[in-house]
């Protein structure tokens, strides 16, 4: 397992996306919405690991809910699952919460979040691609 991302919620995805670039060496950027999740991502590149921009497209969105709760900043930090399913299943026989169950994330991954409770204060995502096991 290693960090996959550090997700941010934000208001304007492009107006953090220039905030960025002012400072980051940002190798490529990938555009996505993703409609069950309600948000609009931009994610980030670099060298070695990722920075994921999070903005609602719903009013109804978790995003606007965490944006409106706590205003802009660090959402979740994602780790990649070798596999999603033993990785739950692991963490919830040792106490951990999940929040909902596994479903599909941005770019086909699978994904799934531990309660923030149950790790310290931090939202923790599991992720998945769809191919090769790794976000």
């Amino acid at each position: 397992m290693r960090v996959d991302h550090i997700a941010i919620a934000v208001n304007d995805v492009d107006e953090a996306l220039e905030n960025y670039k002012k400072f980051l060496n940002i190798d490529k950027v990938d555009v996505e919405i993703v409609p069950n999740e309600k948000v609009k991502v931009v994610m980030l590149q670099l060298e070695d690991t990722r920075i994921e921009l999070m903005e609602p497209t719903a009013e109804d969105s978790p995003i606007k809910r965490f944006l409106v709760e706590r205003g802009e900043g660090i959402h979740h930090v994602a780790i990649t699952a070798d596999d999603i399913e033993k990785d739950v299943d692991r963490a919830t026989q040792n106490g951990l919460r999940m929040l909902g169950g596994i479903r599909t994330g941005s770019y086909g991954r699978k994904i799934t979040f531990i309660h923030p409770k149950s790790l310290n204060g931090v939202l923790t995502e599991f992720c998945q691609s769809p191919a090769e096991g790794k976000c």
